[in-house]
């Protein structure tokens, strides 16, 4: 694969994101062996680190480089050691940057709903990940937005690798 890959997901708190997330990236991983970055956005600076159970945590146990960003801190998760050259050129070898949250970058960003669709993420998404919980014949979802199964990662790969952003 000569193209790199970057794309977003966005959505209320436990709505998907990470367990999307954590599903891509070892799809990526362990069946197409590709390499994966994932960056978490933390708005709050209030993550806890490599804690079972943690977003940290979950994203390094998939093989992936993990980046944690917050307003204080910077924190990067690597599955191997390395020197200080090799840190500073990791951030970018990759072959898919999956980022959760930063609703700022210009990235096709997917939005991730369970029970109900937050409206005002329909802004900022280029396609929406639900499952059988959402009706969607109670909301008005405009037509440049996609709609994928958040119980199918593989359509959502299909989607990222049509849509992703090129970087």
């Amino acid at each position: 694969m000569n193209r790199r890959l970057a794309v977003a997901f966005t959505g209320p708190s436990n709505s998907g994101k990470t367990t999307l997330i954590e599903k891509l990236a070892k799809i990526l991983i362990h069946e197409k062996s590709r390499k994966v970055l994932i960056i978490k956005n933390d708005p709050k600076d209030k993550a806890i680190f490599d804690k079972d159970g943690k977003d940290s945590d979950k994203f390094s146990k998939t093989g992936a480089d993990v980046f944690v960003t917050s307003p204080t801190r910077t924190t990067f998760f690597s599955q191997q050691p390395n020197t200080i050259d090799e840190m500073i050129e990791k951030a970018n070898k990759f072959d898919y940057l999956l980022v959760e949250g930063l609703k700022t970058l210009p990235l096709p960003r997917v939005g991730i709903f369970r029970n109900r669709i937050d409206v005002e993420y329909l802004d900022v998404v280029n396609a929406i990940a639900i499952d059988n919980s959402i009706k969607l014949e109670d909301y008005n979802i405009p037509s440049n937005i996609t709609v994928l199964d958040l119980n199918s990662p593989l359509d959502v790969l299909e989607w990222i690798e049509n849509i992703g952003k090129e970087v």
